[in-house]
């Protein structure tokens, strides 16, 4: 009886903290979704609530991705955490509410049908997030969020497409711009955790570089944050039309580093084109507000979609090489076993692959 009575408590005691938990990941994800609305509506442009980039969504879809389809309490508690003060009736924000968390649940699935891998280092991943995950799912959102507008008064109907477009647009590049970043923070510290039974002290006192990692990497990768944002501010706030100077440093972020590089760099250039827009300074202004969000929109879907696609195109590549450097290794290794006579090649040639 004792023995039983003891398993009962440890059962309910592992109960009680997978619960905890679950709550916990549940309200840090309700934390970062109110967090990121509030800055994404720092830059609204229709009626206090439309943004031209609405981080959340991206947000939403990257904790469904890392975390599994139990997360959408804590993405629908961090909507009515954000529309509620500011909507124009209870039931238009229910249904605000409800399209906002249908939407990233949606894209969700479309991936998870297709098999789309979180790495990122596929086109064909790339390319279903960019049609299912953000152009397709967001159309939930922006439907349903701009019919309640409109039939709660909020919006007149004449305004509808000017509102759902830039719904849209800003839900699917919440999607495009903040949903890769996350996932390449989400693998990064995956690597970087901690070994049981091993301090933080004592990791930070033994800290060194990866393996394979350079200052000079670094370097590298500091001064393309930095060029990348100097050359979008400058292409932003002139009225000379220079927008195209940042590609190269989206090319360059993508042939070095892959997506952990072109994603902060298509972040940087979004968030200082969207503040340039709302500010109608450089080449978005002396235009209205559907030219300026047809021209900004058109720009960040092209900095979204050369980053993400040409990271995919180099890591599917990159990969590639390295298996067909596999089984060239193998071959060698299974012609020089029959032919135990011949010479073998220097140890370093048959290790190549592994310092490439």
């Amino acid at each position: 009886m004792a023995a039983v009575a003891r398993d009962t408590g440890i059962r309910r005691k592992n109960g009680f903290r997978r619960h905890g938990a679950t709550a916990l990941r549940l309200v840090a994800v309700a934390a970062l979704y109110y967090a990121a609305a509030w800055i994404g509506l720092l830059q609204e442009l229709v009626r206090d609530q439309v943004t031209p980039l609405w981080p959340p969504t991206g947000i939403a879809l990257a904790c469904l991705l890392t975390l599994g389809p139990m997360a959408w309490p804590g993405i629908a508690l961090g909507a009515v955490a954000v529309n509620a003060p500011i909507g124009p009736s209870p039931l238009a924000v229910l249904a605000i509410v409800v399209g906002n968390t249908l939407a990233p649940i949606c894209s969700y699935l479309l991936l998870r049908r297709v098999g789309f891998r979180p790495a990122l280092d596929r086109l064909r991943d790339a390319l279903v997030l960019v049609f299912l995950g953000a152009l397709a799912g967001m159309l939930i959102s922006a439907t349903v969020g701009t019919a309640a507008l409109i039939v709660s008064g909020a919006l007149t109907a004449g305004d509808f497409w000017t509102a759902w477009s830039v719904w849209w647009t800003g839900d699917a590049m919440g999607v495009l711009v903040i949903t890769p970043l996350l996932l390449v923070l989400h693998r990064l510290l995956h690597r970087a955790r901690l070994p049981r039974g091993v301090s933080p002290y004592r990791l930070l006192h033994r800290a060194r570089l990866p393996r394979g990692v350079s200052p000079y990497r670094l370097l590298e990768a500091a001064a393309l944050l930095l060029g990348t944002a100097a050359v979008t501010l400058v292409a932003t706030r002139t009225e000379v039309s220079l927008l195209f100077l940042v590609f190269p440093f989206l090319i360059w972020a993508a042939l070095r580093f892959q997506l952990a590089g072109a994603a902060p760099c298509s972040l940087i250039v979004s968030v200082l084109a969207i503040a340039a827009t709302a500010e109608g300074t450089g080449p978005f202004s002396h235009h209205s507000l559907p030219a300026r969000m047809v021209i900004l929109q058109a720009f960040n879907g092209s900095t979204a979609l050369t980053a993400l696609l040409l990271s995919a195109i180099i890591a599917e590549r990159n990969a590639t090489r390295r298996q067909i450097e596999h089984v060239c290794a193998q071959l060698a290794e299974a012609v020089f076993r029959l032919a135990p006579d011949e010479p073998r090649p220097p140890e370093g040639d048959r290790k190549s692959t592994d310092r490439r």
